[in-house]
């Protein structure tokens, strides 16, 4: 009779504890930085693509963001990343990779775990171009500390949004 030893050592529970441990695999609701994820050259992506596009071409933003440590700036670049996401769907080859260029620079949000769009938020329509030109001034805004200074940003994310006064959801 032939006995088999089982697979399954205590080293091998110790392995999957600490994997499911992992932050990087727990799906944190973290927003961290621990580099800049914005090149030198994001200015000529968006240069580039502004110079491509119907400046007149209608997009919402939101204008009740409080500007509370680069929360504002965060915010603004995930909702211009939405957005961006959404035109690649309806633009031809060329836009497209303009539009992923630009996507490039501030699809970085996405790794943090932002929450249903809060119902304090007010949009207002305005041109494309004007999106862009924010969306460029909040990673202006960014660039210097981002990685840096402020790698941190999971206060950003935590409840009342950043366009609520505090206690209002």
């Amino acid at each position: 009779m032939t006995v088999l030893a089982p697979a399954w050592s205590p080293n091998s529970s110790l392995l999957l504890l600490l994997l499911l441990l992992s932050p990087c695999l727990r799906g944190t609701p973290d927003c961290y930085f621990s580099h800049s994820p914005i090149s030198s050259n994001f200015k000529v992506k968006f240069r580039e693509l502004t110079d491509h596009l119907l400046k007149d071409y209608p997009v919402t933003v939101a204008v009740n963001l409080q500007d509370e440590k680069h929360c504002k700036a965060l915010w603004s670049l995930f909702l211009a990343q939405r957005w961006i996401e959404q035109l690649k769907t309806v633009a031809g080859s060329k836009m497209q990779t303009l539009l992923e260029d630009v996507n490039t620079e501030i699809h970085f949000v996405t790794s943090c775990t932002f929450q249903p769009l809060p119902e304090c938020l007010r949009f207002v329509q305005t041109n494309i171009s004007h999106l862009l030109k924010d969306t460029c001034t909040q990673l202006l805004a960014l660039k210097p500390c981002i990685g840096k200074a402020c790698q941190n940003f999971s206060r950003c994310l935590e409840t009342p949004p950043p366009c609520c006064p505090q206690g209002v959801p």
